[in-house]
């Protein structure tokens, strides 16, 4: 439908700077809503080289000739002048990164609002999709919530849930929560919109954090049960990746290994038997139980599944997975 002949809606800046959040630009372009602003972090190194990209909310921008400003303060005066002169009804703050000051959450009619990975109170912070994961949760969903001083505290307007797979990692329950994400937020809009939105306090004894992964975090300790470790696998894929040394006991060669995908063998484990080693089925002996890999990531080379790298490694029982430094 042309600009011209949609009813008119909102007037929106859009705070954000991840991938999460383009399925709900898509969404709010096609929506009579106007997006007047989009407000994104700086250009930021990426890849083997550093070069710096810009982030995918600002190269969206871009593409679809809105308006936008990359700061990476957004409290600043020229910032919050730009934002007053786009004259917002609302904000919608999606993977941002920043923390808005009280003058800008006062600016709005509408206040601001937040699309967030989690079933609030559940796992506030940077990283609620690896978390839910890591923590074994069977549940999750997208939270709907307005932008409190505290983050991630704000009263909650929606939310769905989602169960999640078995063997879904956090990069593949990331798109699939994105893609959730947009009729929840237009949901949420509407009823702003009308005058008939329910805000709903978070209870705190509930709470839970979610705080930003580290690159060292990845590293896996086989004394541990072999059902937290294969969570941790799926929680930590595609990043910081579950990283592991392979080492061969006939060679004595090493190569730096990342966990993608691996299965619990449940069954008893011999007192004697090494975290860490490798039985003679091939699986890795673990503090409880075994684990069956079955995707691995070698330094240098693409994602494969573990019977080529058995094939190509001539892995053999005895050999072990053993702690990746730095």
């Amino acid at each position: 439908m042309p600009d011209s002949e949609r009813a008119i809606g909102m007037n929106i800046v859009y705070l954000g700077s991840g991938e999460f959040g383009i399925p709900c630009l898509d969404a709010l372009k096609a929506s009579h809503h106007e997006i007047a602003l989009v407000v994104t972090q700086p250009p930021q190194p990426a890849g083997r080289g550093r070069k710096c990209c810009p982030m995918p909310v600002g190269h969206w921008a871009e593409s679809h000739a809105k308006p936008f400003v990359e700061t990476d303060n957004i409290n600043a005066a020229d910032i919050r002048k730009r934002i007053t002169e786009a004259q917002p009804d609302i904000l919608v703050v999606i993977a941002f990164g920043q923390k808005i000051g009280p003058e800008l959450l006062a600016l709005p009619p509408h206040g601001a609002i937040n699309v967030h990975a989690s079933l609030l109170p559940k796992y506030r912070g940077a990283a609620p999709i690896n978390w839910a994961i890591i923590r074994g949760e069977k549940e999750t969903g997208v939270s709907i919530i307005t932008v409190a001083d505290r983050m991630d505290a704000g009263d909650i307007l929606a939310q769905r849930a989602t169960d999640i797979g078995v063997h879904e990692t956090a990069g593949e329950l990331h798109d699939r929560l994105a893609r959730m994400a947009p009729p929840l937020l237009l949901e949420a809009l509407a009823r702003i919109e009308g005058g008939t939105a329910t805000y709903t306090k978070q209870d705190e004894f509930l709470a839970s954090k979610a705080p930003k992964l580290k690159k060292a975090d990845g590293q896996v300790d086989f004394r541990l049960p072999a059902y937290v470790i294969a969570d941790k696998v799926r929680g930590y894929w595609p990043w910081p990746g579950a990283s592991s040394h392979y080492l061969s006991a006939r060679t004595g060669k090493t190569v730096r290994v990342t966990l993608a995908l691996a299965d619990v063998i449940w069954g008893p484990t011999p007192a004697s038997a090494v975290p860490g080693s490798l039985d003679e089925d091939l699986n890795v002996v673990c503090g409880d139980g075994k684990l069956g890999i079955r995707k691995i990531k070698p330094a240098g080379s693409g994602l494969m599944e573990f019977k080529d790298f058995i094939n190509g490694w001539h892995v053999r029982p005895g050999d072990r997975f053993v702690e990746a430094e730095g």
